[in-house]
């Protein structure tokens, strides 16, 4: 099992503006047009994971996933999401 860091995308219910960016550490954050909120980026260990759902837990949105992906997921554009 590897602790090295990885790249993630978490998917929250409502909003986030993204100036909210700078308290997650530099990860990226978007809005979609479905009214959701996109945080992605590369995240140093599973211990700054649970930082980063932590400061989401305390921001009161639903989250509604998280998954680790392979790579920059700037690299592969999905429809529907503004900047």
């Amino acid at each position: 099992m590897s602790h090295d860091s990885a790249w993630y995308e978490i998917r929250l219910q409502g909003q986030l503006h993204p100036r909210w960016a700078s308290w997650f550490d530099g990860l990226t954050v978007t809005s979609a047009a479905d009214g959701t909120t996109v945080i992605h980026g590369r995240v140093a260990d599973q211990a700054a994971l649970h930082g980063v759902l932590q400061k989401l837990r305390d921001l009161g949105l639903p989250l509604l996933s998280v998954a680790r992906i392979d790579s920059d997921p700037a690299k592969h554009s999905t429809p529907g999401e503004l900047s």
